[in-house]
């Protein structure tokens, strides 16, 4: 059953190439390519990351190349936001997260290197019959596999020596089950942001990495923050609070991010 429900997301995925952009500081140590829905090469280094105690968060930047795919230059700072507050509130668990200006034994830049627009067409239609199927079905029906999104990012750990530490490049197209149409060209690349974070924060926290899917229960201040609640520490309210019930209301409806993500400065 569950290798007939891989091939079926597979078979319904968008594609976003995995590939070296010039970002990082260096790509020697990447491993090779790994994971089925995601893609990615990443580097850790374990002893040094796990002896680490603070980090801090550049905020993430956007590739020339994505201005040229994006209609609106503020949704692709949603995406690179959201992205960051993510990060923040998943590394809080293991680290101390303070501020760039204040050092930090590992800081972390990202950079978004190519976004896959949603079309809003194909998703305000998925989102009528996924919406009209559940009044008269138990379940709705899958997303309809067309006009779907796609992320891609590269991210690496810095020590205060300037020595990479960590490293990954990632990319991963939406799909027509586990992703809903949200109807805004960043309506996947917005949620996959949150993927990359959950993915790149286990690696840094873990100083591997991750194997399969992450199964463990969030812990109280993970669950509280992505609900809305303040922030573990005071540099993570740089990227804005999770947006909560409206958040997990606006994807069930379809709203774009921009309705209910209200972010610090943006």
């Amino acid at each position: 059953m569950a290798p007939l429900l891989v091939t079926m997301i597979l078979a319904s995925c968008s594609s976003v190439p995995l590939t070296k952009s010039g970002t990082l500081k260096s790509y020697d140590q990447l491993g090779s390519v790994e994971g089925v829905l995601s893609k990615s090469r990443s580097f850790a280094d374990s002893q040094v990351l796990l002896a680490a105690k603070t980090v801090s968060i550049s905020p993430t930047r956007l590739s020339p190349q994505v201005y040229t795919k994006l209609r609106d230059e503020k949704n692709g700072e949603l995406v690179a936001n959201v992205l960051d507050r993510t990060l923040c509130i998943d590394l809080s668990d293991k680290f101390r997260v303070v501020s760039p200006e204040k050092g930090a034994d590992l800081n972390i830049q990202a950079v978004i290197t190519d976004i896959v627009p949603t079309q809003k067409v194909a998703a305000g239609v998925s989102e009528a019959v996924t919406l009209g199927s559940s009044v008269v079905l138990p379940v709705g029906v899958p997303r309809l596999p067309i006009g779907l999104g796609g992320l891609a990012v590269e991210a690496e750990a810095i020590d205060s020596n300037g020595t990479q530490r960590a490293a990954i490049i990632w990319s991963r197209g939406a799909n027509s089950i586990t992703n809903s149409p949200r109807i805004s060209e960043i309506g996947d690349a917005y949620g996959l942001a949150s993927s990359f974070s959950d993915q790149f924060a286990q690696l840094l926290s873990k100083g591997k990495k991750p194997q399969g899917l992450n199964l463990s229960i969030p812990s109280p201040q993970k669950l509280s923050s992505r609900l809305g609640g303040t922030p573990k520490y005071s540099a993570c309210t740089a990227f804005g609070k999770g947006t909560g019930l409206a958040g997990a209301f606006g994807n069930l409806l379809g709203a774009p991010p921009s309705w209910t993500d209200k972010s610090a400065g943006l």
